[in-house]
C-alpha cells in the first residue's frame, strides 16, 4: 500500500473504490426515477460481490505483483472479466 503512494499513484486507491460504490448506486438512484430499472435485494448483493471482489484481486495484484506492467495487465483481466459476467448476468450474451 505504501508502494502506490510513493510512486504519486495514490489517488487509484480511493479513485477504484470510488468507481465500484457509483457503480452499485447507480441503479439505486435510477429505481427512484425509472420503472425500467427493477433490481432486488439479490442483484445488488451479486453486484456488490463481483465488484469487490475485483477490487480486492486487483488489490492483491498490484500488492504481489513488483512489475507495474504485470499488474496492469492482471488488473485488466479482471476488468475484462467483470464485464463479462455483468454484461451475461444483464442480457444474456452467451
Amino acid at each position: 500500500m505504501m508502494r502506490a503512494a510513493t510512486t504519486g499513484l495514490g489517488w487509484l486507491r480511493p479513485a477504484g473504490w470510488g468507481l465500484v460504490a457509483l457503480a452499485l448506486l447507480t441503479p439505486l438512484v435510477a429505481m427512484q426515477f425509472t420503472r425500467e430499472v427493477a433490481w432486488t435485494a439479490s442483484d445488488f448483493l451479486f453486484a456488490a460481490g463481483l465488484l469487490v471482489g475485483a477490487g480486492l484481486l486487483i488489490e492483491l495484484a498490484v500488492l504481489k505483483v513488483r512489475n507495474r506492467t504485470g499488474a496492469a495487465i492482471i488488473a485488466g483481466v479482471v476488468v475484462l472479466a467483470v464485464l463479462l459476467i455483468w454484461a451475461q448476468g444483464a442480457v444474456g450474451i452467451f
